[in-house]
């Protein structure tokens, strides 16, 4: 019984796990489908933005600059951007 029950309360740990790293991986690649109808790519690929960086003026790349800090920043870190060990 009782190991019954345990294998019962990690697959629902390890389903509810899976569940939140599928919302995060959802949500990033809506953040990154924004960033590409924002400055007008069509094409889809990491080459293409390389492009549109390269065209971008210095302001306009800090603000793109900030936006991807901002979503991909780690948990870990504090504001001031150092870690805690």
């Amino acid at each position: 019984m009782k190991n019954s029950v345990l294998k019962g309360i990690l697959g629902a740990v390890a389903v509810a796990g899976v569940a939140v790293i599928a919302k995060k991986v959802i949500e990033r690649k809506r953040f990154v489908r924004g960033i590409f109808n924002e400055y007008g790519i069509k094409e889809k690929s990491p080459f293409r933005l390389a492009d549109k960086i390269r065209e971008m003026d210095e302001e306009q790349y800090q603000e793109l600059k900030g936006k991807f800090k901002k979503e991909f920043a780690s948990r870990c870190c504090r504001k001031d951007n150092t870690c805690e060990a």
